[in-house]
């Protein structure tokens, strides 16, 4: 399954894909939220997922289909090479990323090696995600005590958004979102969300960018 937001792209990827022998392409999908319908209408046994779309990004879905679907194997292919954006891809249970510039023939290579339950990634996606484990394990245990779902709450509220939209956006309750604020709090040693903000910024948990 190709799941892009651009038609042209995504159309695309399915055309080149179904000319290889051994692919099949059962369905595409337009953002996330589309992507989990389909999966659960079609079980695909490879899902290629971008990263940033409307309604549910890639991120969010890659969690929910892992924790619907294990068997379902996700390989990224999007234009964002950040390390935030890898980290993250690779964190939710994607077992590769590729960037879409990367040549077709890596790109078939990647789906198959991600069918067979392997794990590849773009040479220099890895190197990008070698150097930001050794930045966290320089970090020490303070810095690395957030997760992930913390960070992404902190980012935003680094953007001033309430807890309305921050649940919004990550699609999940408001009630979710008030225990990941306490938990960010605890771990950051702040008394409130500006100060939480400042000390994220300070010790490079977060960036403005």
């Amino acid at each position: 399954m190709v799941v892009d937001d651009h038609p042209v792209v995504r159309e695309g990827l399915a055309a080149m894909l179904s000319r290889e022998a051994d692919f099949t392409v059962v369905g595409e999908a337009n953002d996330g939220q589309e992507a989990l319908d389909q999966v659960a209408a079609l079980h695909p046994n490879v899902v290629l997922m971008d990263l940033k779309m409307p309604r549910m990004d890639g991120v969010e879905a890659i969690r929910r289909l892992r924790q619907g679907y294990p068997e379902v194997a996700v390989l990224v292919l999007t234009t964002f090479d950040s390390d935030e954006f890898i980290f993250q891809g690779i964190e939710a249970g994607a077992r590769g990323y590729m960037l879409k510039d990367a040549p077709r023939e890596d790109l078939f290579r990647a789906v198959r090696a991600v069918a067979r339950g392997e794990s590849l990634l773009q040479p220099a996606v890895a190197a990008r995600l070698v150097d930001r484990f050794q930045e966290l394990s320089r970090r020490g245990p303070a810095d690395d005590a957030l997760s992930e779902r913390e960070l992404d709450v902190l980012r935003l509220m680094a953007t001033g958004s309430p807890n309305k939209d921050i649940a919004a956006k990550l699609v999940i309750s408001q009630s979710t979102v008030k225990t990941h604020v306490t938990n960010i709090f605890q771990k950051l040693g702040a008394s409130d969300r500006t100060q939480a903000v400042t000390l994220a910024l300070q010790r490079g948990l977060i960036s403005l960018q």
